[in-house]
């Protein structure tokens, strides 16, 4: 069975219980979780083999994190172990009209610490077929930076195929570098990008034709084609560009698609209502763990990889926590059109 990599930062995430404000709340609910090892725990519940590979503190907390990804299924053999501490982010959690929002502590983690030539690469890519970042990783740090263009630079030598999500995180570019220029020379290892039109417009000055994302529109599935069309011709190594399209009409009420362009095809998936999110935080990394999934299950089916993942990703908006917990047979059902929520019995 084909195996998959994904490399970057697991957190320990803080969030007041229910829909309590930061100013109301005298306990936190602690989960850890993070964009690729999100990733990485999808493709476990999936049955995928999966290694995580990151940097931790050899302390409680450090501890604590690698055991939570052990217990959903995914290797971490190749985890290296330093620093002082893990990074943490605070989240409290919207409702309706009030978006929900998050805080970052994470200056000086394990992670953020991490340099070139401290994982030997060669080795984690042995047995791989599959390598997964996302942008988040490169905006921690320059040494984070430097490890992901390591890994990229072994994985394509290796034969690897290597997909990143773009994830644009403002708050996160601290260290006096313009995006572009980090994030060129790994995405040209690529071949799936995954982003929406914000992530290509921050990134790489890419944007939809006649279309100001500044300005709040929607961007429609054939003004997105225009995005795909410059990303392939910036990164002529991408066979695929995809994104999620989310509707927000409440913090609490969203609808949720997607779309994947080959260089020939624009495939679109169906839109879901999603009327009652219990926890967004995760959604465009359950999407790609069900793109992943999807594209090395039904190699070939692009149509399918794509409603795969769109499926994968609408179930995650149920489930509390950052990581997708739902099995092939669920999303394959909701797939076959059943959303009844019917008991099981």
């Amino acid at each position: 069975m084909k195996k998959v990599v994904t490399f970057g930062e697991i957190m320990l995430r803080l969030a007041p219980p229910g829909f309590l404000r930061f100013s109301q709340t005298n306990s936190f609910d602690v989960i850890y979780g993070g964009g690729e090892s999100n990733v990485a725990v999808s493709l476990a519940n999936y049955g995928i083999p999966v290694d995580f590979v990151t940097r931790l503190p050899e302390n409680d907390l450090g501890k604590c994190a690698m055991m939570e990804l052990r217990k959903r299924g995914v290797n971490v053999e190749n985890i290296i172990w330093g620093g002082e501490r893990l990074g943490i982010y605070f989240l409290e959690t919207g409702a309706v009209a009030r978006g929900s929002k998050v805080v970052y502590d994470r200056a000086h983690s394990a992670m953020s610490q991490i340099e070139k030539g401290m994982i030997d690469w060669e080795t984690v890519f042995k047995d791989a077929d599959w390598f997964h970042w996302t942008g988040i990783t490169p905006a921690i740090s320059q040494g984070a930076a430097d490890a992901c263009l390591e890994a990229c630079e072994v994985a394509s030598r290796m034969g690897v195929t290597i997909s990143t999500d773009l994830n644009y995180r403002k708050k996160l570019w601290k260290y006096g570098v313009e995006p572009e220029t980090i994030m060129t020379p790994l995405v040209e290892h690529c071949d799936v990008i995954l982003g929406n039109e914000e992530d290509a417009e921050k990134h790489f000055g890419i944007h939809p034709e006649g279309v100001d994302v500044t300005q709040g529109h929607s961007v429609s599935t054939k003004a997105f084609e225009s995005v795909c069309r410059q990303m392939m011709d910036k990164f002529p190594k991408a066979k695929k560009v995809i994104t999620t399209l989310r509707g927000s009409i409440s913090a609490s009420h969203n609808t949720w698609a997607g779309v994947l362009y080959d260089g020939k095809t624009l495939y679109e998936s169906n839109t879901y209502q999603i009327t009652h999110i219990v926890d967004r935080v995760g959604g465009g990394d359950s999407f790609m763990g069900g793109l992943i999934y999807g594209l090395l299950t039904y190699e070939g089916d692009d149509q399918k990889a794509l409603d795969f993942a769109v499926a994968a990703s609408c179930l995650k908006h149920t489930i509390k926590g950052d990581a997708n917990q739902v099995t092939v047979d669920e999303v394959e059902k909701l797939m076959g059109g059943d959303a009844s929520g019917r008991v099981s019995r």
